[in-house]
């Protein structure tokens, strides 16, 4: 849909501060209400280079083939003003980091917690692999999956959870989201963030979290409620699939596919999950550019033996951010 800037302002009451709902270092996205009461989120740009209008075109041209019940829908953009403007569905129950580390003892159940990751992995794979062009979302991390009033999540994109493969070859790709993603599986387990957690010895959450597996301490590093509501011969399952996943060599991670396909597995082994949750993506300026999909090859152990020599540079929490 190509919709029009003044029905757009009418329903921002002109882009009022009060309605943004927040933003970034690409642009501010604000609340919207259109003239059929439709509820919208709006995406402006901060500025407009000439020379990423070709990007803005692209852009839209991907988003609007992607049809997946758990990707947030592109309704349609603006093209009477100076920045870019996409609209896009509005998703109304704050983020995944902020139902998990709300204040209080307990947060999202267990259920919800493997229920929502996989949901995520079916979504990055269908991203990775079903869309005419793969698409790579460059920033999966838990502030960026929105929750709706009924807990289905969505994902949307900021810089963060970064892999630590792309300081060496400057290159992010369908490997580095199978990073960020085993980051939300560690976050989901621990209840810990990963940027403000640092151990005394100066380590990392991911660091950290990958030596305590190796040396048979996962208890240790485990949510109260997780242990508490987890068949832990699950939640061993799923902390080795998330340290497969952040395998400091892309080559032996696995691919979104891979990963999807554990979890279902996972989820199969056990019938009690609650609620009805759903994860969905909300997908902002991606490359399109992916390597070609690789089998896994490192087992867990061989995964996390460079993390003695590179983990605590590479993982620890003094990243830039």
């Amino acid at each position: 849909m190509i919709i029009p800037l003044d029905e757009l302002e009418k329903g921002t009451n002109n882009f009022d501060r009060a309605r943004e709902l927040g933003g970034g270092g690409h642009g501010t996205v604000y609340k919207g209400i259109m003239s059929d009461l439709h509820v919208i989120a709006i995406k402006k740009s901060k500025i407009n280079v000439q020379s990423e209008i070709g990007e803005f075109i692209n852009e839209v041209a991907i988003l609007s083939q992607i049809n997946h019940r758990n990707v947030v829908k592109l309704f349609g953009c603006c093209l009477e003003t100076e920045v870019s403007l996409l609209v896009y569905e509005f998703i109304s129950n704050g983020t995944l980091h902020g139902h998990l580390h709300a204040d209080g003892a307990r947060s999202l159940t267990w259920s919800d917690r493997l229920r929502i990751a996989s949901e995520i992995a079916k979504a990055f794979a269908y991203l990775h692999s079903s869309v005419s062009i793969p698409i790579i979302h460059r920033d999966i991390k838990s502030t960026n999956i929105l929750l709706d009033d009924t807990l289905t999540s969505k994902v949307q994109g900021t810089l963060g959870y970064l892999d630590p493969e792309y300081f060496y070859t400057q290159r992010l790709t369908e490997k580095s989201d199978v990073y960020s993603f085993g980051v939300i599986l560690i976050e989901l387990l621990t209840k810990k963030k990963p940027f403000s957690h640092l151990t005394s010895e100066g380590e990392g959450l991911i660091a950290y979290f990958v030596t305590s597996f190796r040396e048979g301490n996962l208890t240790g590093m485990l949510d109260m409620q997780v242990i508490e509501e987890a068949d832990m011969k699950v939640a061993e399952e799923v902390a080795a699939l998330a340290i497969t996943c952040v395998n400091l060599r892309g080559e032996d991670r696995p691919n979104m596919r891979q990963v999807e396909m554990a979890l279902e597995g996972i989820q199969a082994s056990r019938e009690n999950a609650s609620g009805n949750l759903s994860a969905h993506i909300f997908e902002e300026s991606n490359s399109v550019a992916v390597d070609p999909l690789r089998t896994q090859k490192g087992s867990v152990i061989q995964g996390t033996r460079q993390y003695s020599l590179e983990g605590e540079f590479f993982l620890s929490a003094r990243f830039p951010r």
